[in-house]
């Protein structure tokens, strides 16, 4: 082989796709190594559809955490692999991508996630995903981030210190997610127009449900004697906005961010005011701090889970967690009917 020839050819070898060893072979004819090079993406599995299914067959979507691989695995069925880049047990604001999991983002036909909540993920979808992801906040009416503290510090503060321009916690208005629901059959439907019929008929079925769900807690909380939740972050002012009541959160967006003793004086203030009976923990951060609030402002405590992932071999799924939901905030705010 000429040896131009050859070094053209070494070129492409380093600067094109990565081949398996089993697809060409380095000293063949140049003719030969030409032909390989031009039928890689097909006898090797290149990245015009191969990155974007699996070996099932089934279409590779990237969840950032739990609602939003709970949402794609119910919407795209037996047809969809769903990958959930937070693990369970793990508070997803927290999250850090590994080199892997920024390589599935990359690979995936579609990523579902909500811009605010996870930094790492907004960056890795801005720098692998753009165009191949749904943000859930771009689908729905979304609320303004928490009040600032008194202290000035924007409790919707990003992680990294950016500030956000709304509350990202939209999953917990049933309806809000009904939705993103449909947005996301629509979304498949492009991806994967074989199977459109399914992924629109499976959204439609599941925004039915999520809006029955809707209408329990428009019932439930319909007649309360108190209307303040005092939570341990702000995760729940879309629930609050749906269904007439008040958050009082200790931390902000961010749960790892505790408040200063004065703070902490202030919410004991405001909860003898208010006359508010329960402080509400979660299941994914510690219950310390509102634990320790709780007895100084001489109220009790209760699990009130902000959906945000669910812990290692917890049974259930989004319906039912919020089902309890509805039962502990009925009971903590003294609801009839």
């Amino acid at each position: 082989m000429p040896r131009d020839d050859f070094d053209n050819g070494f070129h492409l070898l380093h600067t094109g796709p990565v081949f398996s060893s089993t697809c060409f072979r380095l000293f063949a004819p140049w003719t030969a190594l030409t032909a390989a090079l031009l039928t890689t993406a097909t006898a090797c599995g290149g990245d015009t559809g191969g990155a974007s299914g699996d070996a099932t067959g089934t279409t590779r979507v990237i969840g950032s955490f739990y609602p939003m691989a709970w949402l794609a695995e119910r919407v795209g069925g037996g047809d969809v692999s769903v990958t959930t880049l937070t693990k369970p047990g793990a508070e997803p604001h927290d999250l850090e991508l590994t080199p892997r999991q920024i390589g599935e983002i990359s690979d995936a036909r579609l990523v579902v996630y909500i811009k605010g909540v996870q930094p790492a993920v907004d960056k890795a979808v801005d720098q692998q995903a753009r165009g191949r992801a749904l943000d859930a906040a771009s689908a729905v009416k979304t609320l303004p981030p928490p009040a600032a503290d008194a202290h000035g510090h924007g409790e919707g503060e990003h992680d990294e210190g950016e500030e956000l321009s709304y509350d990202p916690h939209l999953w917990l208005d049933p309806s809000r997610l009904a939705t993103v629901a449909t947005a996301l059959g629509t979304r498949l439907a492009a991806a994967d127009p074989g199977r459109a019929t399914t992924y629109r008929a499976n959204a439609a079925k599941l925004a039915r449900e999520l809006n029955t769900l809707d209408g329990e807690f428009k019932a439930g909380l319909a007649q309360c004697r108190q209307k303040t939740i005092v939570t341990a972050h702000a995760a729940f002012g879309y629930l609050a906005d749906r269904y007439g009541l008040k958050q009082i959160s200790i931390a902000g967006v961010d749960p790892g961010n505790e408040p200063s003793p004065k703070r902490l004086a202030e919410l004991t203030h405001e909860i003898e005011h208010t006359g508010a009976t329960t402080i509400f923990t979660e299941t994914l951060v510690s219950p310390k701090v509102a634990e320790a609030l709780a007895r100084e402002a001489k109220v009790r405590t209760a699990v009130l889970d902000p959906v945000e992932g669910l812990a290692e071999g917890a049974k259930g799924d989004y319906l039912s967690v919020m089902r309890t939901n509805l039962r502990t905030l009925r009971g903590a705010l003294g609801c009839g009917g």
